[in-house]
Parts: structure tokens; C-alpha cells; sequence
């Protein structure tokens, strides 16, 4: 309960704050590829304004991400050694209870 609480108080007026500078910003924008021909018609994209600083907040997100998932590697992989050496090891134990119960079972009883 609280955390809807918590998450009604941030993103309301988050959301309330995007739709005013979505509508603020709807003037159109030249966004030029080319540095030394700002004028070519082939490397230039015209959308409004806030399309152009969402693609731009989406696009760090995703090199964002990407770039910790490849970070993150080598944990991944340390933790996927490791399950397979846990797995490994609860098979041997399994193996040997087994073992000593079998061994067990054949002792005379008293």
C-alpha cells in the first residue's frame, strides 16, 4: 500500500510534468548529422523538439543498459561456474549418502 502511495506521489507529477513540456515543445527541430554541411537535406531529421530529447533520454537508456549488461559479465559467468560446482557437489553428497545407506543396510543387525 505504501508503495503505491509512494509511486502515485512521484509519478503523477512526473507524468504531469512530461505532458507540459511535451506540449510546450512542440515547435519543430532540425537535428543536423552532418558538422560541416548543417544544411544537407540527407543527414537532417525535422521532428518536434521533445521527440528529439525522448529519442536522445532512450537511446543513453539503452547504451546505458547495454553497457552495464557487458560489465556485468563476469559476474554472470562466476555465478554460473559456481551453480555448476554447487550442482556438481550435491550430486557427489547424493552419491555418497546413498552409498552409506546401501552400506548400512547391509550391516547386521543387533
Amino acid at each position: 500500500m505504501a508503495k503505491k502511495i509512494v509511486n502515485l506521489l512521484i509519478l503523477l507529477p512526473l507524468g504531469i510534468i512530461l505532458i507540459v513540456f511535451c506540449v510546450a515543445n512542440r515547435q519543430s527541430a532540425t537535428l543536423a548529422l552532418n558538422p560541416f554541411r548543417p544544411d544537407d537535406q540527407v543527414l537532417s531529421l525535422n521532428a518536434p523538439l521533445f521527440v528529439l530529447l525522448f529519442a536522445a533520454l532512450i537511446l543513453g537508456m539503452v547504451v546505458g543498459a547495454a553497457v552495464t549488461w557487458f560489465n556485468q559479465g563476469k559476474h554472470r559467468r562466476r555465478a554460473r561456474n559456481q551453480t555448476q560446482e554447487a550442482v556438481r557437489w550435491q550430486a557427489e553428497a547424493d552419491k555418497h549418502r546413498t552409498r552409506a545407506e546401501q552400506i548400512a543396510g547391509q550391516l547386521p543387525s543387533q
